[in-house]
């Protein structure tokens, strides 16, 4: 009798994981021009706001700064350390998704799960509740530390069990860890007014009011960050083949998640206490390079870095020409853009397994 082989009909065959562009030359052209659209999105975030600033004036105060006027005030001293904290944002954002969803072999994952956004939030609360800090480059070190403080929390918890700092056991440690620390945020601002005030101004996540002051605080951190970031790139891409295989491949496993590991928490540390937490770009940014570059780490990186900084400028550009005269902060376009745009997202690609 003639075996039946099992076929598997086409609706129901696994999707391809491979990307749109699949050589390295047209990866590399395609990451050149995503470059030029990075430039083309600050240029876009200097030029337009609540006033919009013709591109020969900006180019103007750019260059000269003695210029008299209003615009080159606008654009010196609030749109360009705007722009440069929005590119610094935006980059470790979308690195840190991508490198939290390939650790954690969780299309669903976010920066925010290993607790670094929850030690960051209960830092800038105490801060201003027990040291008096309202303003931004007051308390950037602050939720730098609780950042750091918070992921290295949910790793030894993690890694507490039989099986060590696995993926589950990292995602469960963060998710409980967090819960706790929000309720401890929630105590606090509800007896301290003054403290609720200044903190809803940060925990709104916005790149507005931050001077240029606070972009060079965070830089070194994210430079650290993108190098380890890039670094475990070749790592992860093991990792996804499972750690069995990995291992026999010669990869020390707790150290590439130690890698991983410390530049999420680099990066989301320093793009959260600079601009305070910002959800869907971590998120959603790393699945359309993913869509790209397919699921090769040391093109997904880059490419994730590099669309969050154009998600990230064009969401606070949409958010201060939609409420003119006023505007709305970036967080907040996100939680309207980025909702909608997940399921979609969720319904085209089906989130298949990392």
């Amino acid at each position: 009798m003639a075996q039946r082989t099992a076929t598997r009909p086409p609706e129901e065959a696994a999707p391809s994981r491979d990307g749109l562009l699949r050589g390295a030359g047209s990866r590399v052209l395609g990451l050149w021009l995503l470059v030029a659209l990075v430039v083309l999105t600050c240029a876009l975030s200097i030029a337009v706001g609540t006033r919009s600033i013709g591109l020969g004036t900006v180019w103007q105060a750019l260059v000269d700064g003695s210029t008299p006027g209003d615009e080159t005030v606008i654009v010196r001293e609030l749109r360009v350390p705007r722009t440069l904290l929005g590119l610094l944002a935006g980059l470790s954002l979308g690195i840190s998704g991508a490198l939290m969803q390939g650790h954690t072999r969780n299309p669903l994952g976010d920066p925010g799960l290993l607790g670094v956004t929850a030690g960051a939030s209960l830092a800038v609360v105490l801060s201003i509740w027990l040291l008096g800090l309202g303003s931004p480059s007051g308390y950037v070190w602050f939720a730098f530390l609780g950042a750091f403080l918070g992921s290295v929390a949910v790793y030894l918890i993690g890694s507490s069990g039989r099986g060590g700092a696995t993926p589950v056991s990292l995602a469960l440690a963060g998710s409980a860890l967090s819960y706790l620390i929000y309720a401890l945020v929630q105590a606090i601002t509800i007896r301290e007014t003054e403290a609720l005030d200044s903190f809803r101004f940060w925990v709104v996540g916005a790149l507005a009011g931050r001077d240029s002051d606070v972009a060079v605080q965070v830089a070194p951190f994210v430079v650290v960050g993108l190098v380890l970031a890039l670094v475990n790139a070749p790592a992860l891409n093991l990792l996804g083949l499972g750690e069995d295989v990995a291992r026999g491949l010669g990869q020390r496993i707790w150290l590439a998640r130690a890698v991983g590991l410390l530049s999420v928490t680099l990066l989301t540390g320093a793009a959260t206490a600079a601009c305070g937490p910002i959800a869907f770009v971590g998120l959603v940014v790393p699945h359309v390079a993913r869509t790209i570059t397919g699921p090769d780490h040391r093109w997904l990186i880059p490419y994730s870095g590099l669309l969050g900084v154009v998600f990230l400028l064009l969401a606070d550009v949409f958010g201060r020409v939609v409420a003119r005269p006023g505007e709305l902060q970036v967080g907040i376009v996100l939680a309207v853009v980025g909702t909608p745009f997940f399921i979609a997202l969720v319904r085209r690609r089906k989130l298949v397994s990392l």
